[in-house]
C-alpha cells in the first residue's frame, strides 16, 4: 500500500523534480544556507539529512553514492566536513526559518541552513 507515501510535485515531471532537489541540495551543501520557497525547503530537508547521515559511513561506496546524487564537490564537502561535524547527532542537521512572502507572486519564502 502507498499510505503516507507522497511528495510535492512542483508542477514538474519526475526527472525535473529529481534534478531540482539535487540542484537545491548542491547549493545548500556548498553555501550552507539558501533562500527558497517554503515548500521546496520542506521537501529538501529530508533529502539533505539523509545525505549527511549516509556520509557518516565514510566508505567508498557511500562516497560514490553521494557523488551520484549531488555531484563531486558537494559529496566531498559532505564526507569531509559536514558528516564528521554531526557524528554524534542522530538527525536534525538543518533548520528552516520562515520569511516574508515574495512580492512578485506572494509565494511563502524560507531560509534553510545547517545548524
Amino acid at each position: 500500500m502507498r499510505h503516507h507515501n507522497t511528495n510535492r510535485k512542483f508542477g514538474r515531471p519526475a526527472k525535473q523534480r529529481k534534478a531540482l532537489l539535487a540542484s537545491l541540495a548542491y547549493s545548500l551543501v556548498v553555501k550552507e544556507k539558501i533562500k527558497t520557497t517554503e515548500a521546496k525547503a520542506k521537501e529538501l530537508r529530508p533529502f539533505v539529512e539523509k545525505l549527511v547521515t549516509f556520509g557518516k559511513k565514510a566508505t567508498l561506496a557511500s562516497r560514490r553514492e553521494l557523488e551520484s546524487r549531488v555531484g563531486k564537490i558537494a559529496a566531498k564537502k559532505i564526507a569531509l566536513t559536514l558528516s564528521p561535524k554531526y557524528k554524534s547527532t542522530k538527525g536534525g542537521y538543518t533548520r528552516i526559518t520562515k520569511m516574508i512572502r515574495r512580492t512578485s507572486d506572494g509565494a511563502p519564502m524560507a531560509i534553510i541552513e545547517f545548524i
